[in-house]
């Protein structure tokens, strides 16, 4: 069974509809824009000289007119929402797969696809109701096109490029990582480039400079798990349930253990960057649960007292550790890029993990300590969402970087360019890994270095 969790606010005050600004589209062959070059298949290889797309050329409108639909399928969340760019969230619907999670003890891509296909018509049109409007209000339709799973992708892709040729609505393809950092822009207002992102979820653990839109600085990386990955084998290993979420298993039943019970080793300890690795920890944990007997067969709630009591001492012990890690690279992080851009005032902490209360209060030490606010977005706004992707549209619409609409005649089965391994930003010199080398196959050039190579030939 699939859940629909919908929240709504800022519903009054909407301005008149806006089909009415609407201007015809007339194409521009001779001036193609930002998005058609840097995400066509085509451009993998190269880049042609090209203008960014003109908003005005769309839509007689201002920035604080701008409504824009974001849809988000990247993983195992199916996620519409409506935003306008004055920041007022129109509407918000998430169709979550915690039955799916629970069933196959994490994500099944082909079983994820599936279940995207059943709900993203509801989706969507339920975000649309819940914020008053019809498509044609709209100025442009968002969608995240990688990184993630391209089975699942896929679904968000058709429905946003079907959704957009129907309505003539330009198009504004999305990096779910760069949404999951922009969101907190969206939040907290005070937060302006440049500032400093830990990126942290079931399959990403990024550390990154964010110096402008669009241009970003990786610090650190994973060079194998990410914390959300350990979080959620650590609770199928303990038999709690994952119906809501790994990491939320794990926090509610570390707070009824020892977190110095059980010495683990601190991943990493004496590498001098900002790499992460929790394939160690994990083996770690699985040793020590074959250790106490503990049955994963058996839910926590049924196990003895005894049982009990030892798998919330694993747990506290295993986000001790988790977190310990997250918060050394974090630091050596921030020295980094106050190096390079001593203005920082922010670090911010979003993805799926940020969600955990645990987590935040030891980073906002670690924040404090260095100097800068932590801002992290509401656990609705960590996890996936649609908002995160409408909000990253209006930014790029705002800068001209959209496609057009795409063609009515579309077929159903045509090449959509989806990047399931898609690099947020270029390598910092200093936190290159060696033991990465053999994990950059078939991966697209990042969404960095696209910008700018295509911004230098547009100044040629």
């Amino acid at each position: 069974m699939v859940t629909i969790i919908s929240s709504l606010s800022c519903l009054t005050h909407l301005p008149k509809p806006l089909y009415t600004l609407l201007k015809p589209f007339k194409p521009r062959p001779q001036k193609p824009n930002f998005y058609s070059l840097i995400f066509s298949p085509k451009s993998l290889s190269t880049l042609s000289a090209h203008k960014y797309g003109d908003p005005l050329s769309y839509k007689q409108t201002t920035n604080h007119d701008l409504v824009i639909l974001g849809i988000e399928t990247s993983c195992d969340d199916t996620a519409a929402a409506v935003v306008r760019s004055n920041g007022d969230i129109l509407s918000q619907v998430v169709s979550s797969q915690g039955d799916l999670l629970a069933k196959y003890g994490g994500v099944s891509p082909k079983m994820a696809e599936e279940a995207h296909s059943q709900v993203i018509d509801q989706v969507v049109q339920e975000a649309l109701d819940k914020a008053k409007l019809i498509e044609s209000d709209l100025s442009a339709v968002a969608v995240t096109i990688g990184p993630g799973l391209s089975l699942c992708l896929r679904v968000g892709v058709q429905k946003a490029r079907k959704l957009a040729a129907s309505y003539s609505l330009p198009i504004v393809n999305v990096h779910h990582m760069e949404a999951h950092a922009l969101v907190a822009r969206l939040t907290e207002r005070e937060v302006q480039f440049p500032f400093i992102a830990l990126l942290i979820s079931g399959g990403h653990n990024i550390l990154i400079l964010a110096r402008e839109l669009g241009q970003y600085l990786q610090l650190g990386t994973t060079i194998d798990d990410a914390i959300g990955e350990a979080y959620d084998k650590t609770a199928k290993w303990l038999g709690l349930e994952l119906r809501r979420s790994g990491g939320l298993a794990i926090e509610e039943l570390a707070r009824k253990g020892d977190a110095g019970s059980i010495k683990f080793k601190v991943p990493m300890k004496h590498h001098k960057d900002c790499n992460f690795s929790y394939a160690g920890l994990k083996t770690q944990v699985r040793l020590a649960i074959e250790s106490k007997n503990i049955d994963a067969e058996t839910p926590s709630s049924s196990a003895s007292i005894e049982d009990q009591s030892s798998r919330a001492d694993i747990a506290a012990s295993f986000q001790r550790v988790a977190v310990l890690h997250l918060e050394e690279k974090c630091g050596r992080a921030i020295e980094w890029a106050l190096e390079m851009e001593p203005s920082i005032k922010h670090l911010v902490v979003s993805g799926g993990v940020a969600s955990n209360q645990y987590v935040r209060d030891r980073l906002d030490q670690v924040a404090k300590k260095k100097g800068l606010q932590l801002v992290c977005p509401p656990p609705s706004l960590c996890t996936d969402n649609g908002v995160m992707v409408a909000w990253t549209g209006i930014e790029h619409f705002r800068n001209g970087r959209f496609d057009p609409p795409p063609p009515l005649n579309e077929l159903e089965d045509a090449r959509l360019d989806l990047r399931p391994r898609w690099p947020l930003g270029e390598e910092y010199a200093r936190g290159k890994s060696e033991a990465r080398s053999l994990r950059t196959a078939r991966m697209h050039p990042s969404l960095t270095s696209m910008i700018q190579a295509s911004q230098r030939q547009e100044q040629t």
